[in-house]
């Protein structure tokens, strides 16, 4: 830079400074074309946009691209400045020259970037139509096409056309098998109203470029809708070929806990700790080694081993953990007979916000409810309900609590004010229709809410297992094995594994049964269902 363009460049600043950002943006704007220059250029949009001059920033782009025509940055600018100013129309041709100006290997980057931006676009529907246009050549270049489609993809999403994005995540995988794009797209439309998504993840999975991550976070959905068998191969799939990521160990020994695989459990989280310990941010092992020491700590208590539950927790480190500690602190005090003590805890507890305190409210019920203190966790929720009337979650647990107190009317009131509120629950068609079945009243109507049940969610277990129980109430016994055996397959619970049992054991199955009952005695002595079964059907293990 000689020293006229110094001067003009200073005396921009100066103006800007002073309070006359026109003058500066000029002077600015003026030296980076005579210098040709980025930084200046950047500079020159920079002071527009301060000024909140979007046309003025816009035709510094401009001017930038007209003056420097290979500058990725300029056509970044553009695109980005256009789009703010709601221009969607506008941005066809600078996006598809900023795409035709990116090297192969960072287009993935770029096209992450696209997907983001116009996902603010007030008009998504034509955001996500603009973009296709402008990515036609990367649609059509079997190289390209994966992450393009995947790109328009989101933004069709984006748009509330999950059936376009389905198609675009179709053409991607069909146009390169082995992109990840596309299965990552069909991932977030996973859903039983979109069959069509899972299978391009399994697509996807058997290709050798198949990411690990992809499979752990394929693992996850399967978990997030109940499908704990097929998360738990997912896992172990991906905990046997990479076994030195950390993450998989977490889940999969999450997944091991619910189904009572204590002892798997436990390995499978110091084997996390140890991995932990060694890879990650510092923010990311403290989260992680968090989530694992609480884990140990409840398989520690489950063992009713209270010392070494409690030098779990004494590991956790940082005040933005106190309420997950202090709650499991509460729980192993109540386990030990010392109930006032672990609910004074968990109030002395602070709240820093509406979550913090409905965490202490649900911990301090819990901790009643283990304790048999019935009445007391019915007022309490009776009150709490009275105060938010369309708490869903409140009235659920408040009509769980009555069937407690064999209030079975009020139960009823409550689970069907539920339904009419949140017509698209599933858990009030369940809990009333298992109910019902339970007591053996009304057995065509608890098929009927049971059934409705599992439309709303087929592959929960649980609710698979109410549909086997009033099968057999029914006299069903042939389906009542089949769909018990298959919910207990998909999840060993030992509420399951009771109803399995006495299922085989009134059809006659008697050595199957006992051998059901002595998994789930291994999985959980204390279950209540399970110990009520055994001591009604007068079976010693």
């Amino acid at each position: 830079m000689d020293a006229t363009l110094f001067y003009e460049v200073l005396v921009g600043e100066l103006s800007v400074r002073s309070g006359d950002p026109g003058a500066g943006y000029a002077l600015v704007l003026d030296a980076a074309r005579k210098a040709r220059d980025e930084t200046l250029f950047q500079r020159a949009v920079e002071i527009a946009l301060q000024s909140r001059s979007g046309d003025a920033a816009l035709a510094a782009a401009r001017a930038w691209r007209e003056t420097i025509p290979g500058s990725r940055d300029a056509g970044r600018f553009e695109l980005q400045i256009l789009i703010a100013l709601n221009r969607i129309g506008d941005t066809a041709e600078p996006l598809r020259a900023l795409v035709a100006a990116t090297p192969l290997p960072e287009r993935p980057l770029l096209m992450a970037v696209v997907a983001r931006t116009y996902a603010r676009a007030t008009d998504k529907k034509l955001a996500a139509s603009v973009v296709e246009q402008a990515l036609a050549d990367d649609l059509a270049n079997p190289t390209t096409a994966g992450i393009a489609w995947t790109t328009v993809g989101r933004l069709r999403l984006s748009a509330g056309d999950a059936t376009g994005a389905m198609e675009a995540a179709i053409k991607g995988q069909a146009a390169d098998p082995a992109s990840d794009g596309p299965a990552l797209l069909a991932l977030e439309l996973m859903d039983p109203t979109q069959p069509l998504a899972e299978p391009i993840v399994k697509r996807y999975l058997v290709t050798q470029k198949a990411a690990p991550e992809l499979r752990v976070a394929y693992a996850r959905v399967l978990a997030e809708n109940r499908r704990y068998a097929e998360a738990s191969a997912e896992l172990t799939a991906v905990t046997s070929a990479s076994p030195d990521l950390p993450d998989p160990w977490l889940l999969l020994a999450s997944l091991q806990m619910q189904a009572r695989q204590d002892a798997q459990a436990q390995s499978s989280l110091k084997r996390y700790i140890d991995l932990a310990n060694q890879q990650g941010t510092p923010e990311e092992r403290k989260r992680g080694l968090t989530q694992a020491y609480l884990m140990l700590s409840q398989l520690a208590e489950r063992r009713k081993d209270f010392a070494e539950a409690e030098s779990w927790l004494a590991r956790i480190d940082g005040s933005e953990d106190l309420m997950a500690m202090q709650m499991r602190r509460a729980a192993l005090l109540a386990r030990q007979g010392k109930l006032q003590q672990a609910r004074e805890l968990i109030r002395s507890l602070p709240e820093r916000n509406a979550d913090d305190r409905k965490q202490k409210f649900q911990a301090d019920v819990q901790l009643l409810r283990e304790a048999k203190q019935y009445q007391v966790a019915y007022d309490m929720l009776a009150q709490a309900s009275a105060a938010t009337p369309d708490d869903t979650e409140l009235i659920y647990d408040q009509a769980m609590m009555a069937e407690r107190l064999n209030r079975l009317d009020e139960m009823e009131r409550l689970l069907r004010q539920l339904i009419a509120i949140r017509p698209d629950g599933q858990n009030a068609y369940n809990a009333l229709g298992y109910s019902l079945a339970d007591r053996k009243e009304r057995l065509d109507e608890a098929r009927t809410l049971i059934l409705k049940a599992v439309q709303l969610a087929p592959q929960d277990p649980f609710i698979a297992d109410s549909l086997g129980w009033v099968e057999f109430r029914m006299g069903n016994s042939a389906e009542a094995i089949r769909i018990l055996e298959d919910a207990y397959k998909r999840r060993p619970d030992p509420e399951i594994g009771a109803h399995l049992g006495e299922v085989l054991w009134t059809a006659g199955q008697r050595d199957r049964a006992i051998g059901i009952w002595k998994e789930a005695v291994l999985a959980d002595a204390e279950n209540e269902t399970l110990q009520e079964t055994l001591k009604r059907l007068r079976v010693k293990l």
